[in-house]
């Protein structure tokens, strides 16, 4: 099926990070994402008040307290009023929301950003929580458990082993070495197990951080950026909530959301995956069918720096930073949420030929 052109072009036209840190003690959410909202608008030269919808992705699981985002919209400023939403997962999400509402009409400029400070507690017991509450839940198999159940198909089917999991964790940690905001930049040991297969470097860091993007329209975003990052179709799909009916080797909600997102109709020759532990990589891989001419997240990815409910708009954002500097054509994004890529979202980004 062809995937339908929206009538209205939408790009991102900037994107800003912290530096993503073990612990911020030191910093609220509040402190974290100003800076980092202050530089994605000192890019376009726009004001808090020139930005037409705002939209923000956060967890109150990891905050400890409900309706948590409330208080990161003092980063923003939200007088005089701003139209705005907030989802409660990965700012991936959000994005999509304000692309939506960009394509509808409603507003031709947008700001999305995203925030998590996992170091306060244990990320593992909280990323539990979203586990089928009356099975699998009581039992308290956290991420990383999970994260070695998929391995383990995947080597029992044939599709990887450990050497092959060190390689892919040695790549992306040696890339993050050119990426100032990563939370382990360079190559370094596999070492012991965590939950066999599964060693300390196939895992993706704890830590803190936030990104935020700024969406345009049409000639508006060509105004405020060079070369803008056309988002050309974005979709998400989820999996059956239940781990027992589905096949961890595989991920079909991944390649339905690429194929809606016009992901093969082209080659990509970038592709930003969120894929926090190294055996994800396998299953997206194969089910986005890239080959090894794709260069597979030059900036680290998720195993540089895993905030959660940040990363998978990081992996948008330094899609589109690719584009914008030139480094890049045709790019491919990739946002999941959930255990064992359970829910996943596409994007595909383009550039115009020649920068202006």
């Amino acid at each position: 099926m062809t995937p339908h052109r929206p009538a209205r072009e939408v790009a991102i036209v900037a994107f800003a990070q912290s530096d993503h840190r073990r612990r911020t003690d030191d910093l609220s959410e509040v402190e974290m994402v100003m800076p980092v909202l202050h530089d994605v608008l000192r890019q376009t030269g726009l004001r808090t008040s020139d930005i037409g919808f705002t939209c923000s992705g956060s967890s109150d699981y990891l905050a400890g307290r409900a309706f948590s985002f409330t208080m990161a919209l003092d980063g923003v400023g939200a007088w005089p009023p701003i139209s705005e939403s907030h989802v409660e997962t990965d700012g991936a999400w959000a994005l999509y929301e304000a692309w939506v509402k960009l394509l509808t009409g409603e507003a031709d400029t947008a700001l999305v950003y995203s925030y998590g400070k996992c170091s306060p507690g244990s990320v593992r017991d909280v990323l539990t929580r979203q586990l089928d509450p009356y099975y699998l839940a009581p039992l308290w198999p956290d991420s990383v458990a999970l994260a070695a159940l998929q391995a383990q198909a995947l080597v029992d089917a044939g599709a990887t082993d450990e050497p092959a999991l060190a390689a892919i964790a040695g790549r992306s940690r040696e890339d993050a070495a050119a990426n100032p905001h990563a939370q382990l930049p360079g190559a370094r040991p596999q070492g012991e197990y965590v939950v066999q297969p599964l060693r300390t470097g196939d895992c993706p860091p704890i830590g803190d951080g936030a990104a935020a993007v700024i969406l345009a329209v049409g000639d508006r975003a060509r105004e405020l950026c060079s070369r803008p990052a056309w988002i050309r179709g974005m979709d998400h799909r989820i999996e059956a909530h239940s781990l027992g009916v589905r096949d961890l080797t595989d991920s079909p909600s991944t390649r339905l959301a690429a194929e809606r997102a016009g992901a093969f109709e082209a080659p990509v020759d970038t592709a930003e995956l969120h894929a926090p532990f190294t055996s994800q990589e396998v299953v997206l891989r194969r089910a986005l069918d890239l080959d090894r001419s794709v260069r597979v997240n030059p900036s680290g990815g998720a195993l540089a720096a895993n905030p959660v409910m940040a990363a998978g708009l990081i992996r948008l954002g330094e899609a589109a930073a690719r584009i914008h500097r030139g480094d890049s054509d045709r790019a491919l994004a990739h946002a999941t949420s959930g255990p064992c890529l359970q829910q996943n979202l596409v994007a595909v980004l383009e550039g115009e030929p020649h920068v202006r």
